[in-house]
């Protein structure tokens, strides 16, 4: 594997500025560019959110970010992914790497040290063709169309919801 995953701390507070102001302009159009947001996401972890950092193995650099919010337990065991990657790493495949280590920590048992969640979501808006692409690489099916669903830069954003359960996992033939 060409990357890990692990959570952020607070010494990650300058590489993830960093990262993010330098890939502005790359996930400005689809979600908020928060370069000293860091501290927040630190404080809202808890059982209702996760986040994944995935540094790249070879140089520690920040490949991408990904949340996992809106864990439910109980019957439900759902939990719904949000993701930026960064440059320059964007386009290597190393955030494919990285999101399939967080596909199998959220399906992994919690005494094995997973989510122990049973089903995962993607929310993407419908002209993001590359974060729907990566759901579709993670073998994520397309459950429907959601409109207006998140607020951000403004609007009203429609999206594309993709579904995936641990039982489909890891998907044969990708």
């Amino acid at each position: 594997m060409r990357v890990t995953i692990r959570a952020p701390r607070p010494s990650d507070a300058v590489p993830y500025a960093e990262a993010v102001r330098r890939s502005a302009e790359h996930i400005g159009r689809w979600n908020p560019v928060e370069p000293d947001g860091l501290q927040d996401l630190l404080d809202r972890q808890g059982p209702g959110l996760r986040t994944f950092l995935i540094v790249d193995a070879a140089t520690g650099g920040l490949v991408g970010k990904c949340n996992v919010a809106n864990i439910v337990m109980g019957r439900f065991c759902n939990g719904a992914l949000g993701y930026d990657s960064y440059l320059p790493f964007a386009g290597t495949g190393r955030m494919t790497e990285g999101m399939r280590l967080v596909v199998e920590r959220c399906f992994a048992p919690q005494e094995k040290g997973g989510l122990g969640l049973h089903r995962l979501e993607i929310n993407v808006q419908p002209d993001n063709e590359r974060s729907i692409a990566l759901a579709r690489r993670l073998g994520f099916r397309h459950e429907g169309f959601t409109p207006r669903m998140l607020f951000l830069d403004g609007a009203w954003r429609d999206h594309e919801r993709f579904a995936l359960t641990a039982e489909e996992w890891p998907p044969t033939g990708r």
